[in-house]
């Protein structure tokens, strides 16, 4: 009896002067926000992967045919998306009034009729465009909607 208390006792004993000695992991001069940076660059850096890369020849090939038309590119369509290319939607949107930054902008590629086709759609007057509204009309419409 005698010997399972003091073996006891020396387990207690050791335990707590196992954790009393027990390495503590230290700061490497890091702080906690440094090492999220990492993972968030990380994270980051793969977002920026995601999505469309470049412009497909045939797109690049059709909206360079769009602004040769509308006079902010010349020459002939080649298919490539270069800096002239860039630099002629970048200006087409500036002269719009919109953004430049991202090219090219979807209101641009509508605004140069290579939007999205409605032609196998249900009901394409609903379409897109705003010049279909049910509010507009006829004064006997305007009656109709009052009457509802």
């Amino acid at each position: 009896m005698r010997f399972k208390k003091f073996s006891i006792t020396f387990l207690v004993a050791v335990v707590i002067a196992v954790s009393a000695f027990a390495v503590t992991p230290k700061a490497s001069g890091k702080t906690s926000t440094q090492g999220r940076s990492h993972f968030s660059k990380l994270r980051r850096s793969a977002w920026k992967r995601h999505g469309q890369q470049q412009i497909a020849g045939d797109r690049a090939r059709e909206i360079q045919a769009a602004l040769i038309r509308e006079h902010y590119l010349e020459g002939q369509p080649t298919g490539i998306w270069d800096a002239r290319t860039a630099a002629a939607m970048r200006k087409f949107q500036a002269d719009q009034g919109w953004q430049s930054k991202v090219i090219p902008d979807s209101r641009a590629l509508i605004k140069l009729g290579l939007g999205p086709s409605h032609e196998n759609d249900l009901n394409p007057d609903l379409m897109g465009d705003g010049a279909y509204s049910p509010l507009r009309g006829t004064a006997g419409s305007q009656a109709d909607i009052s009457q509802r």
